[in-house]
Formats: C-alpha cells, structure tokens, sequence
C-alpha cells in the first residue's frame, strides 16, 4: 500500500505461505509495517519447523518400530518399511502441524503488553499443556536418532547377553528329560556290562585252565558256564533292543527340539530391537541432564509461539484487525456493548445487540398486532351488520334458530 509518509513492502510467496501457517489475515497484513510482516512469518516459520520435525521423528518411530528385527548392528535399510515410514511421517507432520497453527492461531494477544499477568497464563494453560504432549513426542524419536551408534552398540551387548542366558535356561529345562533318557539307558548298560564281564572272566578262566592242563571237569564246567552267558548275553540284547532303540530314537527327537529351541535365541534377543528398549537406552546412555535439555529445547521451540503472542505489545496489525472486525459487525447489524453489566458472580459482562434480527423480530411483531387489529376490526363489522339485519327481520331469525 502507498503512502506519502510509508510504503508497505510487498511480500513474497514464502511469507505470505509462513502468514497462513501462523494463522494471521495475509490481507491486513500487507497493509501493515514491515516489522509485523516478520514477526508473524517468524511465528509462520515455527509452526512449519514443528510440523517438520514431527514429520521427522513420527516416519523414524514408526520405521524403528516396523523394520525387521535382528542383531543392533546389521546395517541398510528394509525398502518396503522406509516408504510406508515416509508416508506416515507425512501425515502425522500435517497433523502436528494443524495442531500447532490452531494453538497459535487461538493463543490471544492478552493485555497487548510485554508482561505475562497470571491471567493470561491460566488462559493459555491448555495449549501450553498440549504444547508440552506434542514437544516429548517429538523428542523422544530424536533422541535415540541422535545416539543411535552408542545405542547399538549397547543394545548388541544386551542382544549378547539375551541370547546366552535363553540358551543356559532352554538347556535347563530340557536337562531333567534327558537325564531320564540317560538314566534308563545307563541302566540297560550297566546291566549288560555286567554279564559282558562275567562272560570275560570266564572265558579267562577256561582259556588258561585249558593252557595248563588237559580239559578235565572244571573245563568243562567252565565252558559250560561261559556258553551259558554267552546266550543270556543274547537273550539280554535281544530283549532290550527295542527298548534301547526307543530311547535311542527319543533322545534324538528331544535333540532336534532342543536344537530348534536354540535356534530361537536369535528371535528372541532381536526382541529387544524396539522403540521402548531404544528410549530407555538413550536414558540411561545420555544420563537424565542430557536428554532433559534435548526435551527441554523442544518444549522450548514448541512452546515458543505461545508465549511470544501473549508478550506481543499492540501493533497496526491488532488495531487494523480490530477496526476491519468492528466494520463487519456494522456492517451485519451487530453492536457490543463492552462491559455493559454485571453476571452474578460480579464479573463485567459484554452486551451483545444483533440489529438485523431485532428488526426482523420488530417486523413480525408488528405485522402480528396490524393482523390481530385487523381481525378485531372485522369482527366488529360483521357484529354490526348483523345486528341490523336482526333488527329489520327478527321473526326471521327466530325461526331459523328454532
């Protein structure tokens, strides 16, 4: 806009962009001194930067919670996961991003002074509530981005550790089956060693009493004996061969499930690849004083918009706005009286007159009491010409009563 003593500059498409994302009226705006163009692309500037980084920081969360899991340090990126992470990220910046241009755009200029009175805070305490809910959500994505290497690192040791201890308590608890496996099998061969020793001794004592002496009745009784072992031998492998093959088939079966048992060890320790196990590890990695400030700079940049607004004093922008609401209300027929009464609690209440409707309502009323006069007067006739009529032929009326 041209003036003789100021010249409005013209904007350009990224500021008038930043205008929209703070929520301002571009159109004032460009009638306005420079410095209210920038103050309010600035606050158009941090909403945008808000709903970038949540863009950020939702696509990370939900990659890292959606990409396959394996060892901390297995490197590249799962394709499929990354794009349906991008989409959502997206989404959920638009999100935070309407969120916040929402925030700022409600948030009011309270007193139009630098001074933050208690009033205006407790004003503004839901959207510094919900400030505060969007800033850790996006916080905490950009923690553990920023302390992934040490993370990983961390979290291979633990997948480490996961992997050792599943592995020692899956062999416990399948010990005590195999040690009744092997107990029954040692049993069956301890009792055929057993008679594989009888058998030797004897067969020791008939080779040397036949190197000695002639075979006489204690060789023969010898080999008496020792063909007798021989065949209980027989008889003993023989009965207990379908029992040792039994056990013999059972261990392997137990074998093989305990080997696919193992095998797991790697699932389970990729368990631990998540987001709630990332952000505790960035807890304890960067300690509370590190990750509070990381917190504490996104409150900070969330937070920022609020504040400002409620420290903006009155500028040609607040007072051409107020002047351009004031003209509509006129021109529409509505009038505020400002601090026109009192409510029961004491509190200056505003009066609220809606010219238009009144004289709609002033119409109809009107237009009503003209009809019901109109009525009235109608009725009064038509009583007099009837009255005349009876008086002219009142036999008449008689009998038509009658």
């Amino acid at each position: 806009m041209k003036r003789e003593y100021y010249e409005s500059p013209k904007p350009g498409k990224i500021m008038q962009w930043l205008w929209k994302a703070a929520g301002s009226d571009g159109y004032i705006l460009k009638k306005c001194t420079y410095s209210d163009q920038v103050k309010y692309a600035c606050l158009g500037g941090i909403v945008v930067a808000t709903g970038f980084m949540a863009a950020l920081a939702g696509g990370y969360a939900i990659y890292t919670i959606f990409e396959p899991k394996g060892s901390a340090l297995d490197g590249g990126v799962h394709t499929s996961t990354a794009v349906m992470s991008c989409f959502f990220g997206v989404i959920w910046g638009l999100i935070i991003f309407n969120i916040d241009r929402f925030i700022v755009a409600a948030t009011g200029k309270g007193d139009g002074t630098e001074a933050i009175t208690w009033q205006e805070f407790t004003n503004s305490l839901p959207r510094i509530v919900m400030g505060l809910v969007i800033a850790i959500t996006i916080s905490k994505p950009m923690e553990i981005r920023m302390f992934k290497s040490e993370i990983d690192a961390e979290l291979h040791q633990e997948q480490l550790e996961k992997r050792k201890a599943y592995e020692i308590a899956t062999k416990a608890n399948y010990e005590t089956r195999f040690n009744a496996i092997d107990a029954e099998m040692e049993k069956i061969e301890k009792e055929r060693n057993k008679l594989l020793e009888r058998l030797t001794e004897v067969e020791s004592q008939y080779t040397e009493e036949v190197r000695i002496v002639r075979p006489g009745p204690k060789a023969a009784a010898l080999k008496e004996l020792m063909d007798s072992l021989g065949e209980k031998l027989k008889t003993f492998d023989k009965d207990k061969k379908a029992g040792l093959d039994r056990l013999i088939s059972e261990r392997l079966k137990l074998t093989q499930e305990l080997d696919r048992e193992l095998a797991k060890n790697q699932e389970v320790a990729s368990g631990l690849d998540g987001l709630l196990e990332r952000i505790k590890l960035a807890h304890e990695i960067a300690g509370f004083w590190i990750t509070f400030f990381i917190t504490l700079l996104f409150v900070v940049i969330e937070l920022t918009p609020i504040f400002f607004k409620m420290m903006l004093i009155k500028s040609p922008y607040d007072f051409i706005s107020e002047n351009v609401k004031e003209l509509i209300r006129a021109e529409d027929g509505i009038q505020i009286k400002y601090e026109y009464y009192k409510d029961k609690k004491g509190q200056e209440r505003n009066l609220v007159i809606h010219h238009q409707v009144q004289r709609k309502i002033d119409e109809k009323v009107a237009l009503m009491a003209a009809q019901s006069e109109l009525s009235d007067y109608i009725i009064e006739k038509w009583k007099e010409r009837e009255k005349k009529n009876i008086d002219e032929n009142v036999d008449a009326y008689i009998s038509e009563s009658k």
